[in-house]
This record gives structure tokens, sequence and C-alpha cells, in this order.
């Protein structure tokens, strides 16, 4: 299977794998997110003995005999037996003072469960041998709460870990590369379904259209991903209905405190406030401030920033009932046609050329490079009118507001100048206005103005 994307981190695994040393690699991220596929991929390069073990959610006794079974069939040696797994790994520590050898611990939280005090045991083998062995220890978890606390100050680990890769969801660009021959808009379709998890990609089917794969996939009854989202859910909350009626407000638009609140029916305000710190560990929903306000609680929302789990929020787990009822494209004609192509994909839309934007400034291709993009508030007490812009950047010279319009229509003069007045009437000074169009434009850029049509994205 071929491996997409992910070039600065290989870059960073590889140049760790290679030294002489001791290393201690730390790669953490939610599941399906490619961590393991990642290791994998880096581990092909290396003509090193290598070992890639994935921890089992069972005693530390059935751990140290399916590590040692690796081990006898890796390096040609009869069955080994160990009492503990301090003494495994005291063994590999040691052996890698005479050879290189790569330890992969896959899923390292479920060894945590099981073998009492491993992160001290590690901290003294570390320390033990820091100056002898050329062991590369890479513990690898989607537990991000529990890996990110390795890193902590009262963890013994703590300074000892010579790498760590947080390893987020691919954006747009990089997720287009598992379906090249779909067209720009279908592309930015399947990428509002399935978003940046290389799992989901892969399953996506050029042969299909984009409707015949969101039906494949997710929205017809026994879909491959029809339980994912709830499956994954499960996996980190105890009280999954706290969970469903925080994300089903989401999911409708909902964003601010009070307002989810009052429309989730979670029974009270710090209940509401554990499942929201939940969900953001667990990164599939994010908190976003103005760039203009960052510090007021007030102005900032939360948002689903995980496709699937927006879409089966919206879509099906709303309507479970009328699904189970309907014939497949009935379902699909009544329920998610149509707002999924005037108001779902167009807001995903938005989010794919803030990603844009970033790729550009990141890459040196914007002037002057912008320092902050996100939503700018606005509250104008004259008329006793508020809200938010959706993209905007801010650099040494200002402010740039960005406009993204996914319809059929090509933008026109007249559409850039409303707009515009828009703008200037909530006293946001801006000293250009960028805009993104789906079916192009009517008219030409002046030295204020930036257009950048779909295909420019890809």
């Amino acid at each position: 299977m071929k491996f997409y994307g992910r070039e600065q981190q290989q870059k960073k695994l590889k140049r760790v794998l290679v030294k002489n040393e001791l290393q201690v690699v730390l790669i953490y991220g939610r599941r399906r997110v490619g961590k393991s596929e990642l290791i994998k991929q880096c581990l092909l390069s290396e003509d090193v003995p290598k070992l890639n073990y994935e921890c089992k959610q069972t005693t530390e006794l059935n751990n140290v005999e399916s590590l040692s079974t690796l081990i006898s069939e890796n390096f040609g040696l009869p069955a080994l037996g160990f009492g503990s797994m301090e003494t495994l790994l005291d063994y590999l520590f040691q052996r890698a003072e005479k050879e290189q050898l790569i330890l992969v611990l896959d899923e390292y939280p479920y060894l945590r469960e099981t073998v009492t005090g491993i992160d001290s045991i590690l901290q003294s083998l570390i320390d033990r041998y820091k100056d002898t062995t050329h062991l590369k220890l890479v513990l690898c978890g989607s537990y991000v709460e529990i890996m990110k606390s390795l890193l902590a100050r009262e963890n013994p680990l703590y300074g000892r870990v010579d790498l760590a890769i947080d390893l987020k969801p691919m954006d747009y660009y990089e997720s287009a590369m598992f379906y090249p021959t779909f067209s720009s808009e279908d592309k930015v379709r399947i990428y509002s379904v399935f978003g940046g998890i290389p799992y989901y990609n892969r399953l996506v089917d050029p042969a299909l259209s984009v409707r015949e794969n969101i039906q494949e996939l997710i929205s017809a009854p026994g879909a491959r991903l029809e339980n994912e989202v709830s499956m994954y859910l499960k996996s980190e909350i105890s009280k999954i209905a706290n969970a469903n009626e925080v994300f089903e407000a989401l999911s409708k638009g909902f964003s601010k405190y009070s307002d989810l609140l009052s429309q989730s029916h979670v029974s009270s305000g710090p209940t509401l406030v554990d499942v929201l710190e939940k969900l953001m560990r667990m990164e599939v929903v994010e908190k976003q401030a103005p760039i203009n306000d960052a510090d007021n609680r007030r102005k900032s929302g939360y948002f689903i920033v995980d496709n699937l789990s927006l879409f089966y929020y919206r879509y099906i787990f709303r309507f479970l009932s009328q699904r189970n009822v309907l014939d497949e494209d009935v379902f699909y004609d009544r329920y998610i046609n149509e707002d999924f192509e005037t108001q779902y994909v167009p807001r995903i839309f938005e989010n794919i050329c803030k990603q844009y934007l970033v790729r550009q400034n990141r890459a040196g291709k914007i002037e002057p490079p912008f320092d902050k993009i996100g939503k700018y508030y606005y509250d104008d007490p004259k008329t006793r009118s508020n809200g938010e812009f959706d993209t905007v950047t801010e650099d040494p010279l200002g402010y740039i507001f960005y406009e993204s319009k996914f319809r059929r229509e090509p933008v026109s003069l007249a559409m850039i100048h409303e707009e515009i007045k828009q703008v200037q009437a909530t006293g946001l000074n801006c000293y250009k206005y960028g805009f993104f169009s789906r079916s192009g434009f009517q008219c030409e850029p002046t030295d204020h103005m930036v257009f950048i049509h779909l295909d420019d994205l890809y």
C-alpha cells in the first residue's frame, strides 16, 4: 500500500533513527491518524535490527511472553524466559551496546496499565545505559492525554525524550493524495466528510462517485464506518450520552458555551465543561477565539474539527430513526443532499481555504508573512450589532479579509464590492481583500484584491 504525505515527520524520525547513540522518541495522536504506518514507513529504510511490538491490554506476563517470542523470531534465538518486563528491557538495552537496535512499543499506554512503574523503569534504564547503548526507543500511543503526560515535569521520563511528534490529521492537500483522480470540487466534498484521517481516506473508492462513497462508507445502514465515531468516543468517554448531546448541538452550528448549555440538555455547567475538555483532549473539538480578542472567553466558541464526526452527528445520528426505515437513496435525497451542497460543504471549504493560506505562508509565498489567522470579532455599539468574520489574517501591515465562495456562479465585481462594503461598515480596517471561488471570477484582481481559484488550491 502506497504511503502518502508526512514528509516533515519522516525527516525528523529518520534523522533520529540513524544516530549512533541512545535516542528516545514519543509519537502520539488520535486513533486512525497514521502513527503506526509512519513508523513502519521509516523502519523500511533502516537496515538495522528492529523490533516493532504492539502492546496488549493483558497482563504483564502475557506482554513479556509475546515480546520475548518476537525477539526470538527476529534474532534466531531459542525461547527466552524473562520474569518481568524490566528484565526483558534491560536485556535489550544491553544487547544494543553491541549493535544498533530499534525498539518500538506501539500503544504504550496499554503497557502502563499492566506494568507498575514502567515509566520509572525506563527512566532508570535510560540513565544507566545512556553512554553505552545504541538503542532507539520509540513509544507510540493513541491516548493523547497519557502520552503528553510523559513529557510533564513530574513524569520520570521528563528531559529524556529526544523527539516528540504530535501527529495531527492531514490537511486537505495531503488528504487529496489518496483520491487524485477526483475533480477539485469533488476533492473538497470528499475531504468535507472524511477529513484528514488516512485510514478513512484509504477507503475512498475512485471508481465511485462522491455520493456513492458517502453511502458506501458512512450514510447507508451497514456502512463500513457506520459505528466508527461512536466506538471512538466510547473508548475514551464513559458517559457517552452527554457527549452525544454536546456533539449534536455543535453539529447544528451552536458554538458558544451558553448556547451549548441550553441546547444540549446536559445536566449542569460543570458537566458540560468536563465533556468539552475531554473532547478537546481527544482532538475532535477545538476552542477557537477571535484573533483580535483572544483572551475573551465570552467571544470564544467550540467547533467540531473532525469532519467524519461532524458529518455523522449532522446527518446520521440526528436522523437515525428515519434512516432505519428509508431506502438509502431516499434518505440521502431527503436528509443530506441539499444541505450538504448548500451549507455543509461551503463551511468546510472555508476551513480548506484557511489551510491553503497556512501552507502558502509556511512556504514563504505570502508577503509579508502573516502572524495570525482566524476569526475576527466586531462589535458596533451604535448599531447594536456584532458578529464574526471567519477568515482574517494579521501581518505587520495590518489585516487582510478573505471570503470563500463555494457556489456555481462566478464571483462578480458587484458581489466583491458588497462584501468589502459590509466589512468596512463594521470598522474593520483592511489593507487588502482576498476571495476564493469555486467557479472563477467575472472581473480582474487589483492591487488591493487577491483572487484565488479552486484549482489553485490543488
